[in-house]
């Protein structure tokens, strides 16, 4: 496992569609999951330590935002031969133990997301505004020693629940860090 950090927000990016397999086996595009306010777009993984360390209060805020009318999608690009835990049969698994509820967990099975995105680790977030221009792209909260600190409201819940308010994310960002992707050889 390599620690890899997110890199600066490129704030107004436009997010780049897609069409990928959900563990519903429904295909899913950026339209498909668009938020009337807002759309959190995030890179993890099933098997990562950071993302384990959040996934339950990620799963629960995700499912608190979409009703300010911010949806949330999942994306999994990790090499599943050699990390067969992030295979597709265990994506199924792993969201319904975390409660995903309304989160659309997709499969990039090709990895192009991924890398259109310019997804650096899980997780990675991509928080748009209604007009999906890039506003985020910082951590879900800060942890020690892979554990979250829980002093209040998660910084990717404040700054997601801002873009919805203001089509604008915080002028500071706390760079996202985990895993690196793991890319085919």
């Amino acid at each position: 496992m390599a620690l890899t950090k997110t890199p600066v927000c490129d704030f107004g990016k436009k997010a780049e569609d897609f069409k990928l397999k959900s563990i519903n086996n429904k295909l899913i595009s950026l339209n498909d999951i668009k938020g009337d306010k807002a759309t959190l777009i995030m890179f993890i993984c099933n098997h990562c330590p950071y993302v384990k360390a959040i996934i339950k209060d990620l799963a629960k805020d995700c499912n608190d935002l979409k009703k300010d009318g911010i949806n949330s999608v999942a994306i999994m690009s990790n090499d599943t031969k050699n990390y067969p835990e992030d295979s597709f049969d265990n994506m199924i698994k792993f969201a319904e133990i975390n409660n995903f509820g309304e989160i659309n967990y997709l499969f990039d099975e090709t990895q192009e997301i991924a890398k259109k995105y310019g997804a650096v680790c899980t997780p990675d977030f991509f928080g748009y505004n209604k007009d999906l221009e890039l506003q985020y792209r910082g951590r879900f909260r800060e942890l020690k020693d892979l554990k979250p600190i829980n002093n209040g409201e998660s910084d990717l819940k404040a700054a997601m629940t801002m873009v919805a308010k203001t089509n604008k994310g915080p002028a500071q960002q706390i760079p996202s860090m985990g895993c690196n992707i793991k890319w085919f050889n």
